[in-house]
């Protein structure tokens, strides 16, 4: 195997630093609902934990969460709810759209709100290794400390701070030093430190949370190209400065960036589209396929004719998939070449457009056999193998007749009489306000809902991963 790695700018080896590989992904900062963008980040760094088990890794996946921040902050005042409140609401949204997105769920998930301590001893850390310093209650990282510091990013520090456009503060020794804590403001959240009441900055927080759950030296960091510099980077310079181990990681890997009229797609640019829009029109599947059609690391362009392109190629993959009998006389197809192909093209830096093309190729040549008689089983077992390494499911859409869980979720004003959405858009809402209900202690109306799904053949199955739900008729 061999991953790209930005530092050198050459594909590399894969070597893991011990017996499992410690992989860790940046989270989101839950101000608002999960936008795509977010969702093709994550479905890239699930497939590349689900290739490494499938090459028998075992391997340790973080996620954490920046549960809090100005976006936050803002956006709770603007609601005028705790900002705590906001964000629980949010992730909980967030799980139920990775869910629905076949995400696996990663080990940890750690949340900064729930780090502090942690965080406060990698700070003073810092502070004693001479790396940072306390000003009026807020504390700063010398970048000018950092031994290589725009490794990273390419970028020579002192260029940088001739033509950045830094925010002057006279508190700082030097215009890039960044926070690592930010002494309070009146009305917003704020935690004991030894500098005083306040909170951490951004980048701290994932240092302080790798560096727990996974140790000094991590083999896999994953994001967004847009968090190489400032996020990645400082993370490397406060996180080598305050252990000692160099790398911090071994192989960074940055998505592409989704786009939408040539533009990123974000929430700051409010031209997003929500998962839950998205499933609205297209299945999980065929969003996975629109992704992993693209290399990881280039751009992508969100487009409602791509995805209902790859709509129809999954179907021509679920057909082929379907379990075959034995009845088929003469010599049964061997994929043995396809799983290899399959297996060097993921080896070469998860080249998963690679790998789809060569699912297609499977498929096709299972039609083939089929025409001409030959037993296909194994073939199809194949194909639906390294489908699921892609976190393909391949299973029919369930349609449904909406109307009666238009009236269901009508008495819980989920829905308005006109709205044309599938039944399965209503199930989500419901199952989502059952979530509410019980986290209210409101049992009663939460058994009302899953019962009155009941009726409808909707049986709902709560696990770790989250509320499933299922037609058994």
């Amino acid at each position: 195997m061999k991953i790209y790695n930005p530092i050198s700018g050459q594909k590399e080896g894969f070597v893991p630093g011990g017996d499992e590989v410690k992989m860790y992904v940046c989270g989101v900062t839950p101000y608002d609902s999960c936008h795509i963008g977010h969702a093709m980040s994550y479905v890239i760094f699930d497939v590349v934990r689900r290739y490494l088990e499938f090459r028998g890794y075992k391997v340790k996946h973080v996620q954490n969460f920046t549960d809090i921040d100005d976006k936050i902050i803002a956006r709770a005042n603007e609601l005028g709810i705790p900002a705590h409140e906001l964000t629980g609401r949010l992730i909980d949204e967030y799980f139920e759209d990775m869910d629905a997105l076949n995400v696996k769920r990663a080990d940890i998930y750690p949340r900064a709100t729930e780090e502090i301590p942690d965080i406060v001893r990698t700070v003073q850390g810092l502070i004693e290794k001479g790396h940072a310093y306390e000003v009026s209650g807020d504390v700063y990282f010398r970048v000018r400390s950092a031994e290589g510091y725009g490794k990273l990013s390419r970028r020579d520090l002192d260029e940088m701070s001739v033509g950045a456009r830094v925010e002057v503060d006279q508190a700082k020794e030097y215009p890039l030093d960044f926070a690592l804590w930010k002494a309070a403001k009146p009305g917003e959240p704020s935690w004991e430190s030894p500098w005083g009441g306040g909170r951490p900055g951004w980048h701290i927080e994932c240092s302080a949370m790798a560096i727990k759950y996974l140790g000094k030296t991590l083999d896999i960091h994953g994001g967004g190209q847009d968090l190489i510099f400032p996020h990645h980077e400082n993370e490397i310079a406060q996180s080598e400065a305050f252990t000692g181990a160099v790398p911090f990681v071994k192989y960074w890997m940055h998505n592409g960036l989704l786009q939408l009229d040539q533009d990123k797609m974000s929430k700051s640019l409010g031209n997003l589209v929500t998962v839950r829009e998205l499933l609205q029109r297209f299945s999980a599947d065929a969003f996975r396929l629109f992704v992993l059609s693209s290399y990881y690391r280039s751009p992508l362009s969100y487009s409602n004719e791509g995805l209902a392109a790859m709509e129809k190629g999954v179907d021509r993959l679920r057909r082929a998939a379907k379990v075959a009998d034995d009845e088929a006389q003469g010599h049964p197809l061997d994929a043995e070449s396809y799983r290899q192909r399959f297996v060097e093209a993921m080896d070469d830096d998860f080249n998963t457009a690679q790998a789809v093309a060569t699912l297609f190729d499977l498929a096709r040549e299972i039609n083939r056999a089929r025409e001409e008689g030959a037993p296909i089983r194994d073939a199809r077992r194949t194909l639906r193998e390294l489908a699921d390494v892609l976190g393909l499911t391949l299973e029919e859409e369930v349609h449904l007749d909406a109307a009666p869980y238009i009236k269901l979720a009508m008495e819980y004003e989920l829905a308005s009489a006109g709205e044309e959405q599938p039944a399965s858009y209503y199930i989500d809402r419901l199952i989502e306000k059952r979530h509410e209900l019980r986290r209210a202690r409101d049992w009663s109306n939460a058994d009302k809902i899953r019962n009155s799904l009941a009726e409808m053949g909707t049986m709902l199955e709560d696990t770790p991963q989250g509320t499933k739900w299922r037609q058994e008729r």
